[in-house]
């Protein structure tokens, strides 16, 4: 087996193991709401909305106003799908493959490489 052929039976093998998780946990979408909940969004990752709700008191926010803040909160629940993404695909998918899939992930800094038990920022 050459060099392509192992490349193409890993990748084959990466979206059986993606396919299978999903099939597991199920869709996965994220949700956010403004502050005070008039405007409401369900978004699967790397994905238009899938729903959008908007009160009667959004009304009064006036076309600009409420088209902003349905935007603010889509990018939200966009954010919150692709972490919903990453924690479910986490054993089976790495975050490069999942952008490269079209599913954003959280974006993180270089120093969270290795989580919170940095000992550089533990008391001495």
């Amino acid at each position: 087996m050459d060099e392509v052929e192992r490349v193409a039976r890993r990748v084959a093998d990466a979206g059986r193991a993606i396919t299978d998780q999903l099939a597991r946990t199920g869709p996965l979408v994220g949700r956010a709401s403004s502050p005070d909940g008039a405007v409401e969004v369900v978004t699967a990752p790397g994905g238009p909305p899938l729903e959008v709700r908007i009160s009667r008191a959004a009304l009064s926010m006036g076309a600009d106003g409420l088209a902003a803040e349905i935007l603010r909160v889509a990018e939200r629940a966009a954010a919150a799908a692709g972490a919903v993404a990453e924690r479910a695909l986490a054993g089976v998918a790495e975050p490069g493959g999942l952008v490269e899939a079209g599913i954003p992930v959280a974006d993180r800094r270089d120093d969270e490489d290795f989580g919170d038990g940095s000992y550089l920022r533990g008391t001495r």
